[in-house]
């Protein structure tokens, strides 16, 4: 067990929601949904964890949004938990990014693409804050050891496994439910992450596609699959995100949903 702010994190201990826009578009945005979030989180009895990007290194074209910096977004994100209390996650995608972001946020997140990077795994377990490593596309769900074995030779085992799909030829990712539970045999508390993966990566040609409609439906078969956690990236108005904008969800199907999953996860642990 370990927290991620005052969460406590434990693999069959109780529903969490890691949840928020996929890159800091505004302040104004990231607090809209932040203080959404808490409501939904207060209502439903789910804890929270907020999340959104500084940086979207990935993004499939040179002239995609790729948010405010690590400079300025850190500073949003303090904010974000000043107002809200909320635990925070964002990216980093190099070893010298997790000592600065560290300072704000409660859990550092690896990218999918960068889940092979050992001097970035190894830098941000060393700053003792919670690592959540993105299972990449390219990876098996066995594979992933690989990757928490070099977060636990630092000492720490602070470590979340996120599910996210799986390459499936061009422009298709599909997921292996078998997944949850396999990487869960490694020893770590397993996120789903169910809008990230509807992505059909690069199907716009200079941009992701993506079926953001069947993010619920994922979402309900990996908690039924064993699955700790959800990720879902929520935006107010998602056809003017400035990421992701075909496979975000709207923040308005979230407190349903998030009722229906906790269902789900309680009667499958009964």
């Amino acid at each position: 067990m370990f927290k991620i702010g005052d969460i406590k994190i434990q693999s069959d201990a109780g529903l969490f929601v890691i949840a928020g826009p996929c890159v800091i578009e505004s302040l104004q945005i990231c607090l809209e949904v932040a203080e959404r979030l808490k409501a939904i989180g207060q209502k439903t009895g789910i804890p929270i964890i907020f999340k959104a990007s500084f940086d979207k290194a990935n993004r499939s074209s040179i002239d995609s949004f790729r948010g405010p910096g690590i400079e300025k977004g850190l500073e949003i994100l303090a904010e974000v938990k000043k107002r809200t209390s909320l635990p925070l996650v964002t990216d980093v995608h190099s070893p010298e990014q997790a000592a600065v972001a560290a300072k704000v946020v409660d859990c550092l997140q690896i990218p999918a693409f960068l889940c092979r990077q050992t001097d970035l795994l190894v830098a941000c377990a060393k700053t003792g804050k919670a690592v959540n490593v993105k299972k990449g596309q390219f990876m098996s769900p066995d594979e992933m050891k690989n990757a928490v074995e070099k977060i636990r030779s630092t000492g720490s085992d602070k470590i979340l496994l996120t599910e996210r799909g799986t390459f499936f030829g061009y422009n298709r990712l599909v997921n292996d439910m078998t997944a949850i539970p396999a990487m869960k045999a490694i020893g770590c508390p397993v996120v789903f992450d169910a809008t990230h993966s509807t992505q059909q990566p690069g199907g716009l040609g200079s941009a992701t596609a993506g079926a953001r409609e069947m993010a619920p439906v994922l979402a309900r078969a990996a908690v039924a699959a064993g699955a700790d956690s959800l990720f879902l990236e929520v935006h107010p108005n998602p056809e003017k995100s400035k990421s992701d904008t075909a496979c975000i969800m709207p923040i308005d199907w979230c407190e349903k949903l998030l009722i229906t999953c906790k269902k789900i996860y309680e009667t499958i642990r009964q």
